[in-house]
């Protein structure tokens, strides 16, 4: 439980910023609990262990990536923390360790949930929702571009029903759930790393997760004990595009295929591409698709696999990658493929829930 602690708020804490406190663990024993809190000045995770005994209340302000890497490395059932001045003893059976530390008045302070007068929507959802909204989408969003606000994901709430849209501009992922409950209506773009930490805390389906935004910050409290996991982060800035013109109204072909079988059939064909050559070409015809590719000077793959088609034949090529990444999300047994022309967009659907527009890729 501490290496999955430790772990959780190394992964919010840079472990190269040029302020020393921002790259520590700020861990407080008291009332027999461990509370581990860290933050990047963006975004900030309050955790708490109850299975602990706490001998002396105290605090201590550590660097987070070491601490990590030493309760990683124990093969210990247990372990013993002990503060002595800005030191931090750990001690196993077998094993002690000595990290070096800062003062605890140093730690930086993080965003607590903001007040009510200043929240525009408060949503309680459960964990295994949230986890498929956000599993659907994060790997859609932008990495690094100067269009800041397709660096997050939009999240949208209205009538009770959640919606999150993440595009990089050659893909568009957008998915559907239910809130248990909901108040008030609205958008917030949150970044995509803060994402990347809140689903690791979703491991318990059936807790309830509540999420209060406000103009600035969203805030995510895990769990309905009396020592949930609460993170805050600010909101990405900008306006997220009109993602809702770039879904394909229009499409007359049609396919639908078992997600097993295509993701094997792709992952084959996937073979031969590389970085200069990324494209999957798909022959769609009456009863088969036919995926090809090639790598010059080294060689090629054609794999045929029987499907439902409705339509004209189509040659029109993706890239693997892609595809890919949004088979590894799904978890129904069939897809739906929708498309129009070989230079239009494709669009992938499992029910009403999850929709996927890749742009078509120019192949030789």
């Amino acid at each position: 439980e501490l290496a999955d602690a430790v772990g959780g708020i190394a992964r919010v804490v840079p472990p190269r910023n040029p302020s020393d406190a921002l790259r520590c663990v700020h861990l407080v024993a008291e009332h027999g609990v461990l509370r581990l809190a860290g933050t990047d000045a963006e975004i900030g995770l309050r955790l708490a262990l109850e299975s602990v005994e706490v001998e002396e209340d105290g605090e201590a302000l550590i660097p987070a990536d070491r601490l990590a890497e030493i309760v990683r490395s124990c093969d210990a059932e247990t372990l013993k923390l002990r503060t002595e001045g800005h030191k931090l003893d750990v001690k196993t059976e077998t094993g002690h360790f000595v990290v070096i530390g800062m003062e605890p008045t140093n730690a930086a302070p993080i965003a607590t949930a903001p007040a009510a007068g200043d929240v525009t929507l408060s949503v309680s959802v459960d964990a295994a929702t949230l986890r498929r909204l956000v599993t659907r989408t994060a790997f859609a969003a932008a990495t690094e571009t100067s269009r800041y606000a397709i660096n997050g994901v939009l999240m949208e709430c209205t009538d009770g029903r959640l919606r999150m849209v993440a595009t990089d501009g050659h893909r568009l992922a957008v998915a559907n759930g239910r809130a248990a409950s909901a108040e008030g209506s609205g958008t917030a773009i949150i970044p995509t790393k803060a994402l990347g930490v809140l689903v690791r805390l979703l491991d318990m389906p059936e807790e309830m997760v509540e999420i209060r935004v406000s103009r600035t910050q969203a805030f995510f409290r895990v769990g309905t004990g009396t020592n949930p996991a609460e993170l805050a982060t600010r909101l990405v800035e900008g306006a997220f595009p009109p993602f809702e013109d770039v879904i394909p109204k229009e499409q007359d072909k049609r396919a639908t295929a078992a997600v097993d079988v295509f993701t094997r059939a792709l992952q084959q064909a996937s073979l031969y591409t590389n970085k200069d050559s990324k494209g999957v070409r798909m022959n769609f015809d009456d009863g088969s698709l036919t995926l090809t590719s090639r790598v010059p000077e080294e060689g090629e793959a054609e794999i045929k696999l029987p499907l439902d088609y409705e339509g004209d034949p189509i040659q029109i090529g993706f890239n693997a990658g892609y595809l890919g990444e949004a088979l590894k999300v799904l978890d129904e047994p069939t897809l739906t493929i929708e498309l129009k022309a070989e230079n239009k967009p494709g669009v992938l659907r499992t029910g009403n829930d999850f929709l996927y527009v890749i742009m078509p890729l120019h192949l030789h």
